[in-house]
Formats: C-alpha cells, sequence, structure tokens
C-alpha cells in the first residue's frame, strides 16, 4: 500500500499532468486576434493572426471569400454523419490564414459541415496565422503548423487524433476529416 506522502505525490503529478492539455486550450483562449495588412503581396491583403471565430469572417467585407464559397460548399454525408454521430467526443483546432488561398477554399465547406452535423461551434477553436504560420503564443510550434490550412481533431483531454493539412492525401478534406472522427471511441 501506499502511505500518505506517496499518495499525495501521485496526486499532485495527476492534476498536473492532466491540467497541461488543458492549459493549451486556454492558452489557445487568449490568443487574441490583431489585424495586419500585407503590403507588398496580394493587393494589401488583410490577415488575422490569433483566435478568430467565424462571425468576424462573415461581418467583414475583405474576407467575401468566404461567403463565396460557403454556398458553393458540398460536404459529404459521411463526414455529416461522423460529426453528429460523435459531436460530444472531440475539438477541433483550425490553422488558417485570412491571405491564403487553400484556407479561403477549405474552410467555408468545414464550416458547412459543422452546420450540417449542428457540431457546437463553441468547440471549434480557430486560429489565423500570419505568413510566417505563427499564429501568437507560439502555437504553431507547439503544434508544429508548416502548411495552412492545418485541421487538428482533439479529444477533450487534449490528445490528438489526428490531421489533415491542406487538401489533405486526397485532396477530400470532408472524407479524411470523417475517417479521423469515425476512429474516436463512441
Amino acid at each position: 500500500m501506499f502511505n500518505m506522502k506517496q499518495v499525495f505525490t501521485i496526486l499532485i503529478l495527476f492534476v498536473v499532468f492532466a491540467s497541461c492539455k488543458t492549459s493549451t486550450l486556454q492558452k489557445i483562449a487568449k490568443t487574441n486576434y490583431v489585424e495586419t495588412r500585407d503590403t507588398g503581396h496580394e493587393g494589401n491583403a488583410k490577415i488575422l493572426k490569433g483566435i478568430i471565430n467565424r462571425s468576424v469572417l462573415l461581418n467583414d467585407t475583405a474576407f467575401n471569400w468566404y461567403k463565396d464559397n460557403y454556398k458553393y460548399a458540398n460536404p459529404s454525408a459521411d463526414a455529416v454523419k461522423a460529426f453528429k454521430e460523435r459531436k460530444n467526443k472531440f475539438k477541433i483546432l483550425v490553422f488558417g490564414g485570412t491571405w491564403c488561398h487553400d484556407t479561403q477554399n477549405l474552410l467555408p465547406l468545414f464550416y458547412k459541415i459543422i452546420d450540417q452535423s449542428t457540431y457546437a461551434e463553441s468547440n471549434v477553436y480557430l486560429l489565423g496565422v500570419d505568413r510566417k504560420k505563427s499564429a501568437g503564443n507560439n502555437l504553431n510550434v507547439e503544434y508544429k503548423i508548416e502548411k495552412v490550412p492545418t485541421f487538428i481533431i482533439i479529444d477533450s483531454k487534449g490528445k490528438e487524433f489526428g490531421r489533415v493539412v491542406e487538401y489533405g492525401e486526397t485532396g477530400a478534406i470532408d472524407k479524411e476529416l470523417a475517417a479521423i472522427v469515425n476512429k474516436i471511441p463512441s
């Protein structure tokens, strides 16, 4: 058996390790976005760096690409079903660049999956990155972000189940995200 000192030490270690991933999500939540302009590239593109949400994209005319591409997004029924069936089992980190054409094409498709599956948008952490892929708070280093968009599926404790980078391996991010989500124990 354990003595009280050993039990206390084990308890402290458990709390420290259990809080590590929570602090990562807290760090993400505290990464307020900043707005910059890329004056030397693509017609003075507006760049958002840090935690953003969809309403920022919807309410700023600099991001009309979101509404335009959302209209035409058509996610697979399998993706919608996977998100719906396991919606309480995972969270999603999305690293994307408001200046990035791949993000502009894929982020609306991702959000259409969210909408059609009734997945809670509060479980989506959308992190805008600059051209160096920095999101603030060193999150791009912590999550090894090299290309955007990057969609990372994590459990409620912060364990990564899988990720899809840019267009993924098959060019069908909705199906690749569904495959990851379907592997999460129900």
